[in-house]
């Protein structure tokens, strides 16, 4: 049977001092903020609370031993409520903190013990990307795995998002380019996963819409067009997230966890890399249904013919965030093999969502091919 939920409240507030009058984050609650974020919105008014930067923790994406580290900060404190302010990542390891129990990471992710909720749970994106305010998913890097995992479970869902636009404002170029192209890959990936709904596949398509619009006018105008839409591109990552927190992400995340997990590559760029070569290679297999409905949506948003779509927004997202090959990231060819050994062996959750079946071997093919930049 499919369902349809959206499980936490949903505050759409103007500016961060609203947010601070409704929420009154401090004494007894444990935030999670980057120092960035704490000075340029925050400073002076978080007063009482604990504050964790997980990048104290570590460098680069956030993995288990990161989590297992603030796990051990706070051993003997005790904190009401939990918030997050920042982007995906911080979002998903502030989602760990509301549970009862936390470690040993690998163990949790792998369900070995129950995922419990315990605080009441606010998020506060400042991306506007993974949607992670509105899902019951969090990712890590598994350390010992030598991937990113995700854990999905009931007891992950936040009781309060709230979308503040202003947090938004002065995100640097690819930050913006690959947290919103993240956005764009969840709302196409849950349209045309199995999973989908009618009303999942409202959200999938508003969310498209919004963002190629908005990326269309980034093309033409520059940077300045994309801060006058800071409210809509943030709406468009949520609505995103409502549709792939129902009907699930497939193959482009999947093979996208590896390059993330042993080259350091940011979650949204690691998906932009693997997008188009997917979707060629479910065009390759079977083009009707819903990919070929997407394909028209696409083609009557960008004002072309159906063949010409999805190298029409290709060349848009593009202009957004410029494509890597694999090798220029560092990847070499005898890596091909062992990433495509982790999607089949480890990312059967996300594969399952896909369009159409991909062997080892076809999936052994987009790597090859994102390796020579074909």
């Amino acid at each position: 049977m499919k369902t349809f939920q959206i499980a936490p409240e949903i505050c759409l507030l103007h500016t961060v001092d609203e947010f601070l009058a409704a929420f009154t984050p401090g004494e007894g609650d444990l935030v999670f903020a980057s120092s960035g974020t704490q000075k340029r919105a925050f400073a002076g008014k978080l007063a009482g609370a604990t504050v964790i930067d997980y990048r104290a923790y570590g460098s680069g994406e956030p993995t288990d031993l990161m989590v297992e580290g603030i796990v051990a900060s706070l051993a003997g404190k005790e904190y009401r409520r939990v918030f997050a302010i920042g982007g995906g990542t911080i979002l998903d390891v502030a989602k760990l903190f509301a549970l009862e129990r936390v470690a040993p990471v690998t163990d949790l992710f792998q369900k070995k013990f129950p995922a419990v909720k315990k605080h009441p749970l606010i998020l506060v994106p400042t991306t506007c990307g993974t949607g992670s305010e509105v899902t019951n998913i969090s990712i890590l890097e598994l350390t010992k795995l030598h991937t990113k995992m995700g854990l999905a479970d009931a007891a992950l869902y936040a009781d309060q998002a709230v979308l503040v636009p202003p947090l938004l404002a002065g995100l640097p170029d690819r930050v913006f380019g690959a947290s919103a192209i993240d956005a764009l890959i969840h709302s196409v990936e849950s349209y045309t996963s199995p999973k989908a709904t009618a009303f999942s596949r409202l959200f999938s398509f508003k969310a498209m819409d919004i963002l190629i619009e908005g990326f269309l006018a980034i093309a033409r105008e520059g940077s300045a067009a994309r801060e006058e839409r800071l409210e809509g591109f943030l709406r468009a990552s949520t609505y995103a997230g409502i549709a792939f927190g129902n009907a699930g992400c497939a193959a482009v995340h999947a093979l996208s966890y590896p390059l993330g997990a042993a080259r350091h590559v940011p979650h949204g760029e690691a998906n932009a890399v693997m997008f188009a070569a997917v979707y060629d290679a479910y065009r390759a297999k079977r083009y009707d249904g819903r990919l070929q409905k997407l394909t028209w949506h696409i083609a009557n948003l960008l004002g072309c013919q159906e063949q010409e779509a999805f190298p029409r927004l290709m060349a848009l997202l593009e202009k957004i965030l410029p494509k890597k090959t694999l090798a220029a990231y560092g990847v070499k060819e005898s890596d091909l093999a062992a990433y495509t050994d982790i999607v089949m062996t480890q990312q059967g959750r996300l594969m399952a969502n896909n369009y159409v079946p991909l062997t080892r071997d076809e999936v052994l093919a987009i790597y090859e091919k994102l390796y020579r930049g074909a």
